[in-house]
């Protein structure tokens, strides 16, 4: 008798995931609720770190360009790029989310799984995680750090995690300020300061945790070439 698999504990790992959502025309709720709020505290954030129109951003995990649409008409033309697991919801936001879609090539959307950074210019200047390594175990964290490095003009990577208070807290499920629920070894996955702290210690970043409430509870850091 064959075992039957337990399906994946990501949903955006399911077969066909993408592509189901998109038919349906919900490119937007996959990548998580409170579109436009949380696109604007992303625009925000970006603002407040001193991104300017002449900036080069890479925003990672975009999903359907919820930062996009907002960041593409700020920027400078082609001074925006995208990276996401799937390729599709990046086309999808560019085919609906765009108020100028010939602001920004399609080749700036860039399929990546891995944080591998693939055909990404070097002269990128800032770059944004937001969301996306809260549903990932804790090497894809160190991973995207580490390959960060190879841009020589990256002045600020800001990123989101999920923190549990404590060791002994961590593993079990936190509940953070929003109310979402948080593990240590299943999405949507918590860290510990300390993790943050030392995997930007040796992947050779200076980070720092910024005061500000995010939506559910995430906390933002920000890591600048040590």
């Amino acid at each position: 008798m064959t075992a039957r698999r337990s399906p994946p504990a990501n949903p955006y790992e399911v077969s066909g995931f993408y592509d189901t959502a998109i038919a349906a025309g919900r490119h937007r709720e996959v990548v998580g609720g409170r579109w436009d709020e949380t696109g604007r505290i992303q625009m925000e954030i970006l603002r407040d770190a001193g991104v300017l129109p002449h900036h080069h951003l890479l925003d990672i995990g975009a999903g359907s360009l919820r930062l996009g649409c907002k960041a593409v008409p700020y920027l400078d033309p082609g001074h925006y790029w995208a990276t996401d697991a799937s390729r599709e919801i990046l086309l999808a936001g560019h085919r609906n989310e765009l108020a100028d879609p010939d602001r920004l090539n399609p080749r700036h959307l860039v399929r990546d799984a891995s944080f591998d950074f693939p055909a990404i210019p070097d002269d990128i200047t800032h770059a944004i995680a937001f969301a996306v390594f809260p549903h990932l175990p804790m090497a894809y964290l160190r991973r995207a750090l580490s390959n960060l490095k190879r841009f020589s003009k990256l002045e600020l990577v800001l990123f989101t995690v999920f923190l549990a208070p404590d060791a002994p807290a961590a593993a079990s499920p936190v509940r953070q300020p929003d109310g979402v629920v948080t593990h240590d070894i299943r999405p949507p996955y918590h860290l510990l300061q300390a993790d943050v702290a030392h995997i930007a210690a040796t992947t050779g970043w200076h980070v720092l945790r910024q005061d500000r409430m995010l939506p559910r509870g995430q906390v933002l850091f920000t890591a600048c070439p040590a």
